[in-house]
């Protein structure tokens, strides 16, 4: 147990997408209880959503100008050296002037900078992998971590044994809390009691597929007295309001997103999601009925291999990205008149679940710091 009266400084790297953000916060927060006096700063890339986010949860963030290499042809790639070489060079500036004990990365543009100039500067790195695929920056930068935290078997394959701690991805505290009541879930959704609920996310940023699959299917949902809780996110929520404005919506919740997850999760009878690791992971303590159409615009597929952990205990069911405006409907219908094969997903996915990788993961660290 770490002494509560000495005084350590961490940086936590990374960000993008809620999906790195969010244990990001969570190992922040597990910080400051198990180290009142410690020190926290995050770093991310100037622009995105943590520049936000994180102030909104208490911590103080500086911004990197840094890119990722698009893997496409574009134009875009040939900045990206100009952008990387700045970037290692605000990432020294930070990292030497607040002189921190150990930097954890999360993922996201700017966990790398940051860990490669932390480990020229000998301080200890750690690596939090949400995913069961790591990128090509986790697998570069493992050799140099002290520990390496993640949420999947098997990932030996790509790092080294005696440094991965398997402790499953951070969530939101309001997650691994009890969740409301039902009733009053749907209450505070304005749903009605006597209604099937499905819960639509398409992670953080929305998802044109899932919310395309879903247009399309929401008269057929309606025909079997199926009310929607519609997560559509910002840049797909107008458009349709405005094509569904003439359509009878009574039992459809349309938002552009939903803070109060809590009350989301507990609302719904089945789930259909995307396959980001934080929402695996979220989904898995949830125990509710899933559906995942993992996206393909991600590096190395990983989505689909996340889902597959999954898929591959019968604990949840996928639909290919390109097949979902054909099949969801569909799978949806049966999925809900199923109770048995949905009582089997639900039992089968709350094996999976990790309440406690926050505090494991601080655990970890601070007992790494405190060596010689």
């Amino acid at each position: 147990m770490v002494n509560q009266s000495s005084t350590y400084k961490f940086i936590i790297a990374g960000g993008g997408t809620g999906g790195h953000i969010f244990p990001a916060v969570a190992i922040a927060d597990a910080l400051k209880q198990h180290v009142p006096s410690c020190e926290i700063l995050f770093v991310g890339a100037s622009g995105r959503m943590e520049m936000e986010k994180v102030p909104q949860a208490g911590y103080k963030i500086v911004g990197l100008e840094v890119v990722g290499l698009q893997r496409s042809l574009t134009i875009k790639n040939l900045w990206f050296p100009f952008k990387l070489l700045k970037s290692l060079f605000q990432a020294f500036s930070v990292v030497r002037n607040f002189k921190p004990d150990a930097c954890i990365g999360v993922g996201g543009y700017a966990s790398g900078p940051v860990l490669f100039i932390a480990t020229l500067l000998g301080i200890k790195i750690f690596i939090q992998e949400q995913n069961s695929y790591p990128g090509i920056t986790n697998k570069i930068l493992s050799r140099f971590a002290k520990k390496i935290f993640v949420a999947y078997d098997n990932l030996n394959q790509f790092f080294k044994e005696n440094k991965i701690v398997l402790t499953g991805n951070p969530v939101r505290k309001d997650i691994t809390a009890a969740l409301p009541e039902k009733t009053e879930a749907l209450t505070f959704f304005n749903l009605k009691t006597n209604k099937k609920t499905i819960l639509i996310i398409g992670g953080s940023l929305g998802a044109r597929t899932i919310n395309e699959s879903i247009e399309k299917n929401i008269e057929l949902f309606a025909q079997d007295e199926i009310q929607l809780l519609w997560q559509t996110g910002k840049v797909y929520y107008d458009g349709i309001i405005e094509r569904t404005k003439n359509k009878d919506l009574t039992d459809v919740k349309i938002h552009q997103f939903i803070r109060e997850m809590n009350m989301a999760y507990s609302a719904a009878d089945i789930i259909i999601s995307r396959a980001g690791a934080l929402s695996i992971s979220e989904l898995c303590i949830i125990g509710k009925p899933t559906i995942l159409i993992p996206s393909p615009n991600v590096s190395e597929d990983h989505q689909t291999k996340n889902a597959m952990a999954l898929v591959n205990k019968n604990a949840a069911v996928l639909v290919k990205d390109t097949e979902a405006k054909e099949k969801l409907g569909t799978v949806v219908l049966e999925l809900m008149k199923d109770e048995i094969k949905s009582n089997q997903l639900s039992e089968n996915i709350k094996t999976l679940a990790k309440t406690n990788a926050a505090n494991d993961i601080v655990n970890t660290i601070t007992d790494e710091i405190q060596k010689s």
